[in-house]
């Protein structure tokens, strides 16, 4: 019956993400809808319901037809039950492969025994969906459950590596690289970690993907809503309030440069655990009237917060578990819409940000050379304006959301002609 329905239905690509639809993972809703714009039919198998009081009203459509999975129903015991009829031992070497995989690592071990239930109950739902080919957003848990559903329908997948989801714990990373039809990195930053860690067999799967943007919603300012050079210098950072993505250390410049005499309007966007922290250190060095705190917003709310911006901080740090950015979307964002960037010399962050020709680089975690960078900016606006105009050319060389999901369809259309 599952195969008569699946032949009824154009073929799809099968998403698999840990959380959806969660606000600070916006390259994900919009590749998908990238993907169905231009004619890929895609399902949605989310790990986990993200549950926030705000989500960008884009997802709304998307949430309503996912495939949210509880951790345990009737429908899901069947699934696991005729896998276990079908093909007892495909179904028990998986299974045990995968703990033993994971084994020596309790966040992997404890997240497969957690969601080994979910994949089995999303194979039998992507035989059924007509699935042909299954895409993984994160190198971890999300990649895993690909790894379980190929093994068990022989849907092939591929799966994207970002930032700390492959910097942090690569545990059975080598057995989901082997497997993968191909890998995805977002940079050639986390390309080279991936090759190092799997070996040169990983070198011909692996590609360099770069996530994009929609250069059309972030866009330069029209000279009717450009904002005079008067006034304090405008920074925007955006993020989660969060140890790597270090806002501590941007506080800490602003209040150098006031101390400097430069005045400074800083909005922060996002929210996060750090905020309390923030909140109190903001007080402390008496900067409630340059540092403002602005909370979670949508993608429109972002892109009309950069068209008031003179300069875009991302001040990123390696944190002491070991998580790191991989290349932030708003960075992305930033320079689409013609904005300096002032960030760290991390990662993938340089592949992006070319120091002294998009923006300028800071050592992670270097107070006075944030403080020294906005300052020259604040000082030369010929000079903001030449990195926005060098910013917005390379967004549309190669962070550009269609021409980068068009890259990615043509990969899945590989693999299903195979």
């Amino acid at each position: 019956m599952q195969g008569d329905v699946a032949a009824c239905r154009e073929p799809a690509i099968g998403y698999v993400m840990s959380r959806f639809p969660k606000l600070t993972e916006t390259f994900v809703l919009y590749e998908i809808l990238e993907l169905e714009r231009q004619g890929t039919r895609v399902e949605v198998y989310p790990l986990l319901r993200e549950r926030a009081p705000l989500m960008h009203p884009e997802a709304n459509a998307v949430v309503a037809r996912a495939h949210f999975t509880p951790f345990l129903s009737w429908g899901l015991l069947r699934s696991h039950f005729r896998f276990l009829a079908r093909a007892p031992g495909v179904y028990l070497r998986t299974l045990a492969d995968l703990l033993r995989g994971t084994w020596g690592s309790r966040r992997y071990f404890v997240g497969a025994l957690g969601l080994f239930p979910k994949a089995v109950a999303f194979a039998d739902r992507m035989l059924a969906d007509g699935v042909q080919h299954v895409h993984a957003h994160f190198a971890s848990h999300p990649a895993a459950t690909a790894w379980v559903i190929q093994r068990l329908t022989g849907i092939p997948y591929s799966f994207t590596a970002h930032g700390s989801d492959l910097h942090r714990d690569r545990r059975m990373l080598r057995e989901k690289v082997d497997e993968a039809a191909f890998v995805v990195a977002i940079s050639e930053y986390n390309r080279d970690v991936i090759v190092e860690a799997c070996g040169s067999g990983a070198s011909a799967k692996t590609v360099v993907i770069h996530c994009g943007v929609d250069t059309d919603t972030f866009r330069p300012a029209c000279l009717s809503e450009e904002e005079t050079d008067e006034g304090p210098l405008r920074v925007l950072c955006t993020g989660t309030l969060h140890e790597v993505k270090g806002q501590t250390h941007l506080v800490d410049a602003c209040h150098r440069l006031r101390q400097g005499g430069l005045e400074i309007h800083c909005d922060l966007i996002g929210d996060g655990p750090d905020r309390a922290s923030l909140e109190a250190q903001v007080k402390q060095l008496g900067l409630e009237g340059n540092v403002h705190f602005q909370g979670r917003r949508t993608r429109d709310e972002v892109a009309e917060f950069l068209r008031h911006t003179d300069v875009v901080v991302t001040p990123s740090v390696p944190t002491r578990n070991g998580r790191r950015e991989g290349i932030p979307v708003v960075l992305m964002e930033a320079i689409a819409a013609g904005k300096p960037i002032v960030a760290s010399d991390l990662s993938g962050i340089p592949e992006l940000v070319e120091h002294e020709k998009v923006g300028l680089l800071t050592p992670p975690g270097d107070v006075g050379a944030i403080a020294e960078a906005l300052a020259r900016l604040a000082a030369s606006p010929r000079l903001r304006a030449e990195l926005g105009r060098e910013g917005r050319k390379r967004a549309l060389r190669e962070f550009n959301l269609e021409l980068n999901v068009k890259e990615l369809a043509v990969r899945f259309a590989a693999v299903r002609c195979r």
